[in-house]
């Protein structure tokens, strides 16, 4: 039976094959779009220019509200991830 099958799906391959690169870009696009490095890189710039003089308080603390929400999510979104496996 298994080669039976085996020979009555082979034409579906290409697409099994299609689905798992869809799925393996996504794993990766996910994985870069939650990651807490480039956010926390991008406070630590926003807080040199602030010290610089390159941007006023209020522009800090304006994007720099926006970075924390962003890390908010990162890290419930990690702990969604944790709390299913």
């Amino acid at each position: 039976m298994g080669l039976f099958t085996h020979i009555l799906t082979l034409p579906l391959a290409p697409v099994r094959g299609a689905i798992w690169v869809l799925d393996q870009t996504v794993l990766a696009a996910e994985r870069e779009y939650y990651d807490p490095d480039p956010v926390r890189k991008e406070l630590a710039d926003l807080e040199k220019e602030l010290l610089s003089g390159g941007i006023t308080e209020e522009e800090f603390d304006r994007r720099e509200d926006a970075l924390l929400d962003r890390l908010d999510e990162i890290e419930a979104h990690q702990r969604g991830l944790t709390a299913d496996t």
